[in-house]
């Protein structure tokens, strides 16, 4: 059989399929690796980081701060007042590796959150909101809940992939980028890990006070109040819902059988 050559057909190096078709295929295909990659990489160093003594931990972050925290004065009342606490807190805590610093975020917005080596960041637009000490220790004793459960490690692993993401991403150095606060606030803590930490943190009151009376003030109010709509809206970005969780307090202590009525102390400034 002879054969016979033919012309290829014309557009024969041309895809049929549409190039912003292409292009979008190729777009979200390497979208789904760098989700792959970033969430094996988060899972990976959490697990490491969990097993790092909490010891270690506190000593290599003991001078650590956030590069992009802007403090109030060192001489500001409620600095001290409120560190105070957090000693006062952590003494029922007798097995703890760490020694907590208090640092207030000069910010209107309401937030607490808890840091590695044993920072706890408090902003000013919280303690504006707060009415009584008691208030107060809660929101402390919670954060100190986290560091109790090691939580915040689940921040920190997430801060390093997401440094690590930009430096990759801008082409910047990854020791330039560090650790940002912001980074660190976007840790989205389970139901399980924020219920353990309000038992944590209302136990602890509850050491302190011998009650546990508007402990949850707070949130009762925020609850109540749909005014502080951006309060509420801040602290939700990394805590739980204010009337799920008031709810839950009464629970743990009606099953624990702590007193719910007692003396209020008020704030020292």
């Amino acid at each position: 059989m002879k054969f016979i050559p033919k012309k290829p057909r014309d557009g024969i190096n041309v895809s049929d399929v549409h190039p912003l078709m292409e292009a979008g295929t190729l777009i979200v295909g390497l979208t789904a690796i760098f989700i792959v990659i970033a969430l094996a990489l988060v899972f990976i160093i959490e697990v490491a980081l969990y097993f790092v003594p909490a010891e270690t931990e506190a000593r290599l972050f003991s001078d650590w701060m956030p590069d992009d925290l802007v403090t109030v004065s060192p001489a500001d009342e409620r600095l001290l007042q409120t560190q105070l606490l957090v000693d006062r807190l952590a003494s029922h805590w007798a097995e703890s590796p760490y020694e907590f610093r208090v640092e207030i975020d000069d910010s209107e917005l309401s937030n607490a959150m808890a840091l590695p080596g044993g920072l706890i960041i408090v902003t000013q637009g919280l303690l504006d909101q707060v009415e009584s000490e008691n208030e107060l220790a809660f929101v402390l004793g919670h954060e100190l809940g986290h560091f109790r459960n090691r939580d915040h490690l689940r921040a920190l692993g997430r801060g390093i992939v997401l440094s690590l993401f930009f430096a990759v991403v801008t082409g910047n150095d990854v020791a330039g980028i560090g650790i940002k606060a912001t980074d660190i606030t976007l840790r989205g803590f389970s139901r399980e890990q924020e219920s353990r930490a309000d038992e944590f943190g209302l136990a602890i009151v509850h050491s302190q006070y011998g009650h546990v009376n508007e402990a949850a003030r707070l949130f009762e109010r925020w609850d109540e109040d749909s005014a502080n709509v951006r309060e509420i809206l801040t602290y939700l970005s990394t805590h739980p819902q204010p009337g799920d969780r008031v709810d839950r307090l009464r629970r743990i202590a009606d099953r624990d059988g702590w007193n719910t009525d007692g003396e209020i102390t008020a704030l020292n400034w």
